[in-house]
């Protein structure tokens, strides 16, 4: 049971009065024991306190002497840890200044590297300062990469590389910068060394063109005069002294150690191509001086010298096959540049400046290996072109003779003005030598001038093919041909356009017809001065022969026609004054006055045709013939005309007999006889059919060979009986007459068998 149980069993009861009694006396005995016990022991109690109370002090005093022994200890031990503390931290700083020199020394080359390649960086020598990189990244940065600045230095040396390859680049770009600008400067050197290597004359000569437009008396063509120098005097001076090629050569370094050589090579070329672009694009006024086509042309070889000097001095760089590429593409452009700009070009002396210079340029591009044939036949293109200027300048010098010469025969008064002629046009005459002054050439000044400008035109055509590397007989039969081209196109031209010219007399269609005989003449001296010219063998001229006969021949045929269509037109104004009174009674007795004017004009205009051929005189004059019947014919025919008296037909019989009269004179000789007379038969046997009133004969032997009326047809007869027929009608008195009546009949009767043989016909 425990104390908790009994406690609360003990109040539980009626006896808690009783057990605290008990207690209470228990602990009153207790007491009394425990006095007793204390009474025992009181003196020992008193004798331990005291040896306590001893002790205690002792025990204070050690306490004491212990606390400031402790205290000194304290003290001590502090002073010592510091001490100790201090030492440590001096052995450690000096462990870690050790360290840190190791450190630093093994760290110190790469810093004075680093710091080197800042300074080099920073006075822009990127090809040391590539070195240096190379230094930093493939031996000192190995020994330090446990550090950590190392990574730092690495990210750093990255950024440095690639402002090495940037300022490379930017070099390189100033050097394309300043080679495109010296380009042309380097090409006009080129250029000129070349024509002092070779001996060629680099100058064009503008005032041959000039002096051959506008010759002398002679027309001999001075071939001492003077040249003008295309290029001033300077110094000997190559495409390295005007360039410095370094930063190519360094970038290349540059990049190559950069492991960057394929992209700076794309690049280099990518930029030189863009740049050749440039260089082949024409001055848009380029044609009009030649000073255009020389920057052209020196901008060009300046170019292709500075890859020439790079693939010598850099060949991985610039290689044959890549500038052979290049070259392919660009003389393509050339040509086409130069073709259509000299196409605009209609000076000669500036077309001889341009194949100088395209010739130089050839010789100059092919010193340097570059393929020039497209350039050669680009020279013939220009040939031709050249050619064509000339004509179209001779059109203009043929037409300012034509409008000067007076189309009279050259009329000399002394030895000397004799002398001057035949010196200018080879002409010979023993008569006209032999004959006293004044003496007259059968041709006007047009000839000797005419002969002496297609000489001036040989002679220019000749200034181009000069120096072309031609062979002799090449040049001969060029000369050949383009002077062929000159006679048949641009001189005849030029007649064929003279002769139509409706201001021209008949007399002076007469002196052009003149002229081309002799002008035909010339051809053969003109040969001579082309042989003598090129130097080509004689014999072997056949190949290209002057076509001069052929020209002057048409062109004098051409003029032959138009004096026969000029001697119809003067014709004509005198049949204009023809008044026919067609109701005439009686005719006049004698020829029409119009008629004896317009054969007395015949007369004298056939006197002029001496110096013509016999046949072009015969043709005039039967023409002239014809004409008038066919003239006379139409006014008998003409509508206009309705009626006509016989006095009218009769005084028509008399100017027809007139005519007839003047064929019979001759007035040129060499027809046969009856000839000139034959024009006017159909006029003949028509009116001698209306005034025999033959019509028995004429319907008996009508469409027989032997008839008598052969070339009056039935419809002509119709026309004129009709138109009598008419002006009986208008006489009063006609109807009167028995003969009238009956001549009325008859005439009714006539002209119903002629309707009857008109439709049988038909």
């Amino acid at each position: 049971m425990t104390v908790e149980t009994l406690q609360g069993a003990i109040f539980d009861t009626d006896e808690c009065d009783a057990f605290a009694d008990k207690l209470e006396s228990r602990i009153r005995s207790h007491d009394r024991d425990i006095e007793k016990l204390c009474s025992a022991h009181h003196q020992g109690f008193i004798e331990s306190i005291r040896d306590l109370l001893e002790l205690k002090g002792l025990a204070n005093r050690i306490h004491g002497e212990v606390q400031t022994i402790d205290s000194d200890i304290c003290c001590s031990v502090t002073q010592l840890k510091l001490k100790g503390q201090e030492l440590a931290d001096a052995r450690r700083i000096e462990r870690n200044m050790k360290t840190t020199i190791e450190m630093l020394q093994s760290c110190l080359p790469v810093l004075r590297a680093y710091i080197k390649l800042q300074q080099q960086m920073k006075e822009k020598r990127y090809y040391p300062a590539l070195k240096t990189l190379e230094q930093l990244e493939h031996i000192h940065l190995p020994s330090i990469s446990h550090y950590r600045f190392s990574e730092h230095m690495k990210r750093s040396l990255a950024k440095v590389r690639e402002s090495i390859k940037e300022a490379s680049m930017i070099d390189l770009k100033d050097f394309l910068e300043s080679i495109r600008k010296y380009s042309p400067k380097i090409g006009e050197v080129a250029m000129r060394h070349t024509a002092e290597q070779l001996n060629i004359d680099i100058s064009a000569n503008s005032s041959v063109i000039k002096r051959l437009m506008s010759p002398t008396v002679s027309g001999e063509f001075d071939y001492e005069a003077q040249s003008e120098s295309v290029y001033s005097v300077e110094e000997d001076l190559s495409a390295q002294d005007l360039v410095d090629f370094s930063p190519v050569y360094r970038c290349l370094h540059i990049h190559t150690v950069l492991d960057a050589k394929e992209t700076y090579e794309n690049y280099y070329r990518k930029q030189r191509k863009k740049q050749a672009r440039l260089a082949l694009q024409p001055p848009t006024n380029m044609h009009e001086t030649i000073e255009g086509y020389r920057q052209y042309f020196h901008g060009i070889v300046g170019f292709f010298v500075v890859e020439d000097h790079v693939m010598n001095t850099a060949s991985t760089l610039v290689n044959r096959s890549y500038l052979d590429d290049v070259w392919n593409i660009a003389v393509s452009k050339i040509a086409s540049s130069v073709r259509t700009h000299s196409s605009y070009c209609t000076d000669p002396a500036l077309m001889l400046k341009i194949k100088n210079l395209v010739m130089l340029f050839s010789s100059t591009l092919r010193t340097y290996g570059y393929s020039v044939s497209q350039l050669v036949e680009l020279l013939q293109e220009i040939r031709d072109h050249y050619n064509e200027v000339l004509m179209q300048r001779w059109v203009h010098v043929f037409r300012d003779i034509f409008d000067e010469d007076n189309y009279h025969p050259i009329q000399v008064t002394t030895a000397a003005e004799y002398q001057r002629v035949i010196e200018s046009f080879p002409y010979r005459d023993g008569h006209l030598e032999a004959a006293p002054f004044p003496k007259r050439f059968p041709f006007s000044s047009l000839v000797p001038k005419v002969y002496r400008q297609i000489r001036n035109y040989i002679q220019a055509c000749l200034q181009f093919s000069q120096d072309l590397n031609l062979a002799d007989q090449e040049i001969d039969d060029t000369l050949r041909r383009y002077t062929n081209l000159l006679l048949t196109r641009t001189l005849s031209g030029c007649l064929s356009t003279l002769i139509r010219k409706p201001s021209l007399s008949l007399l002076q269609l007469i002196q052009i017809s003149i002229n081309t005989n002799y002008l035909e003449e010339s051809n053969g001296w003109l040969e001579e001065f082309i042989a003598q010219l090129t130097g080509a063998s004689r014999e072997l001229s056949h190949i290209a022969r002057l076509q001069g006969r052929a020209v002057f021949r048409d062109v004098r045929d051409d003029a032959e026609q138009q004096i026969y269509e000029a001697l119809k037109r003067k014709m004509d104004e005198f049949m204009e004054l023809a008044n026919y009174d067609w109701q005439l009674n009686e005719p006049s007795g004698q020829a029409s006055s119009f008629l004896m004017d317009l054969i007395a004009f015949l007369q004298s205009t056939f006197q002029a045709f001496t110096n013509l051929k016999e046949h072009v005189a015969q043709n005039a004059c039967l023409t002239a013939c014809r004409h008038i019947a066919e003239i006379l014919m139409d006014l008998l025919l003409s509508d206009d005309v309705k009626s006509i008296s016989m006095g009218a037909l009769q005084q028509v019989n008399l100017d027809v007999i007139q005519c007839e009269q003047f064929a019979a004179s001759e007035p040129v000789p060499g027809f046969e006889d009856g000839t000139l007379l034959s024009s006017f038969l159909d006029l003949r046997q028509l009116l001698d059919l209306l005034l025999s009133w033959d019509w028995s004969a004429y319907f008996h032997d009508y469409g027989q060979d032997t008839s008598k009326y052969l070339r009056v047809s039935p419809q002509r007869a119709i026309t004129v009986l009709e138109k009598l027929r008419e002006a009986d009608k208008r006489t009063v008195f006609s109807v009167l007459k028995k003969s009238e009546r009956d001549k009325k009949k008859l005439m009714e009767t006539v002209l119903r068998q002629l309707r009857q043989l008109l439709q049988s016909s038909a």
